[in-house]
């Protein structure tokens, strides 16, 4: 599904750009000004794009999210599922060196180690071997099929560098008193695929920067750029295109978890019947109105259904009761223990910063308001019984939903359980038995009640007429060398 907010008004005769079709494509990317070039496994949505853009693996994510060959130019996957087999493309480092089977078997096995500890080490759990097969053919050998490998191998985290320089597409230079990253798409004959000798006229330079979302905003409006990535709820409400802009608000159709972890055991937030109680008494639908967004989707659970194969459990997890019977239900609970002494229904939530969690925290207090629960703000990294979550997906697995809850993370309430039955179908070779495992390990988790959902996480963009390849998708990365406008 696509979301659009449309146009408010576009007067061609009082159009600004930067580029205005040629020269560099202005992007800022919302994000404090030192995330741009941050390194490491937890990467800012600004240093995901870069790194995509410098650092590339063997195979990358196109303007429409689909997976594309990139340092790779083929592959094949054996009929089992079990292994993948990548020829690799005549091309070199930035040192000129040959980019061999051994390097790519090295720099997996690099990336493998440092991702190790996050969730992204989690998804990529099935890896079992690694070989150089030949000089440019290299082989990764899996534990058990795993249909979204090649996604997780074309997240930005697990581009190759050599000496520091990475075998990008794309070359960055710094202005380190501006701190903007000034890129250009290399010659297609650098990257071994065929010359083109109209390339300096066809591929444009990309200029990028970090902005707050409130600077990013400003600056669009302004006309000093082509492009915002990188929009949240959180800041959603100071997304407005003027007049004057030539430019859509568009968002993209995105799966993850946009919801409240909860951090605490203690007090009210003891017992799971009562963290269910502010889950039920919450009108998921109304929430998000508030923000003015359409075809938004909701869920009351931590995997949605149809992220199985079949769905294993109803849409709603309350099947369909009213909402007035859930408060009902939910009040009781709230009332049943704040009959003892001295105890008072309040909740902390740890919220960022911004407009939207302003109006999230207001529906927020407004439902719990119903049941019999006050709210309290509490800034990030303050002792909480809630914490907003807001991630997206890597691939459409239930099992990625449920390794974002890990207990190794250390990311707030967790279930063993759960745990151990995930880890399990990393070897199970059967596929129904594999969901049956996951299906387990969802209700482990939810049983536990760590998590109370929302819906899908909210990605925006503002894009100005004149740009082309720009392309809402559902993983809310939009790769700048497609925005450089190369065709080949």
């Amino acid at each position: 599904m696509r979301f659009w907010l449309p146009l408010l008004a576009a007067l061609a005769t009082c159009a600004c750009s930067p580029s205005g079709g040629s020269g560099a494509v202005e992007v800022a990317v919302i994000g404090a000004p030192e995330s741009l070039f941050q390194q490491g496994v937890r990467l800012s949505p600004a240093a995901q794009h870069l790194h995509a853009a410098t650092q590339e693996g063997l195979v990358a994510l196109d303007q429409a999210g689909q997976v594309v060959p990139a340092m790779a130019e083929r592959w094949i996957v054996t009929d089992d599922g079990l292994s993948y087999i990548f020829r690799l493309r005549d091309s070199t480092w930035p040192d000129g060196d040959e980019i061999t089977a051994a390097d790519v078997r090295q720099q997996l096995r690099d990336a493998l180690a440092r991702v190790k500890g996050t969730s992204l080490g989690l998804d990529l759990g099935k890896v079992r071997d690694i070989r150089a097969m030949t000089g440019r053919v290299v082989e990764v050998r899996l534990t058990a099929p795993m249909p979204d490998f090649l996604r997780l191998l074309a997240q930005p985290e697990m581009g190759f560098t050599k000496a520091g320089s990475g075998a990008g597409p794309m070359a960055m230079s710094r202005n380190a008193e501006t701190g903007v990253a000034r890129l250009t798409a290399l010659p297609p004959e650098t990257r071994g695929l065929p010359a083109r000798e109209d390339w300096e006229e066809v591929a444009r330079p990309v200029a990028v920067r970090a902005l707050s979302a409130r600077d990013a905003v400003a600056a669009f409006s302004r006309g000093e750029v082509d492009l915002v990535l990188g929009g949240t709820l959180i800041d959603f409400p100071l997304a407005e295109v003027g007049p004057l802009s030539r430019g859509t608000i568009q968002v993209d159709p995105t799966i993850g978890l946009l919801g409240l972890t909860v951090k605490s055991e203690e007090g009210f937030m003891a017992d799971p019947a009562r963290r269910e109680a502010l889950s039920m008494a919450i009108d998921r639908g109304a929430l998000i109105r508030n923000f003015g967004l359409s075809g938004w989707r909701e869920s009351s659970w931590v995997v949605p259904p149809g992220n199985f194969s079949a769905p294993p459990f109803p849409a709603d997890r309350w099947d369909g009761a009213s909402l007035e019977d859930r408060r009902r239900i939910a009040a009781a609970r709230v009332r049943a223990w704040a009959t003892g002494p001295e105890r008072e229904a309040v909740v902390r939530i740890a919220l960022p910063r911004g407009p939207g969690s302003d109006v999230l925290l207001r529906g927020l207090a407004r439902a719990w308001g119903e049941i019999g629960v006050s709210v309290k703000r509490v800034a990030p990294g303050a002792p909480a019984d809630l914490e907003l979550r807001d991630t997206l997906a890597r691939y459409a697995s239930p099992r990625w939903y449920l390794n974002q809850f890990h207990c190794s993370l250390g990311a707030g309430l967790c279930a063993p359980e759960a745990d151990a039955l995930v880890r399990q179908s990393l070897t199970e070779p059967d596929a129904a038995v594999r969901e049956q495992l996951l299906i387990e390990a969802h209700a482990a988790l939810v049983e536990r009640e760590a998590y109370i959902p929302l819906g899908v996480p909210v990605r925006w963009s503002m894009v100005r007429g004149t740009i082309r390849n720009y392309q809402p998708n559902g993983w809310a990365l939009h790769p700048l060398f497609a925005l450089s406008q190369p065709t080949t």
